[in-house]
């Protein structure tokens, strides 16, 4: 079941000057990075107050997040949500009728499997669902 919020994701262009962003905004010391090729982003992570905040880089011109930027430009991507059920929650959401982005949980950053909800079936927020690796 669903039960918390995990991370929200931002989009960018620019890893490197998003970082020194957050670093001025926040006082950030050090990020968590790492590349999910299955994505096509480069990630980097902190956390500010036990929420983390995770700046998402696209690493080629097919990646979801490039076509976000070219689409939308940079900014909040989506919220991610931690659950303990990832496969019966994707079966309960896809036979309530939800738009599933991904209908099987797909590698993610953080060690993490992940999936994605349609924001036309969310009120346009682009929802992950996310769960440790068994």
């Amino acid at each position: 079941m669903i039960h918390s919020i995990d991370h929200i994701g931002i989009a960018v262009s620019d890893l490197e000057k998003a970082k020194e962003l957050y670093r001025l905004l926040f006082g950030v010391e050090s990020f968590h990075e790492e590349v999910v090729e299955s994505q096509g982003v480069s990630v980097a992570s902190f956390e500010l107050n036990g929420i983390r905040i995770e700046l998402t880089a696209p690493t080629n011109e097919t990646s979801p997040i490039s076509g976000f930027i070219e689409k939308r430009g940079e900014g909040i991507h989506h919220i991610a949500y931690r659950t303990d059920s990832l496969e019966q929650d994707l079966e309960r959401l896809d036979s309530a009728g939800l738009k599933l982005i991904n209908h099987a949980p797909q590698p993610g950053a953080h060690n993490m499997m992940i999936a994605f909800v349609h924001p036309k079936s969310t009120g346009g927020v682009l929802m992950e669902l996310c769960a440790e690796k068994k």
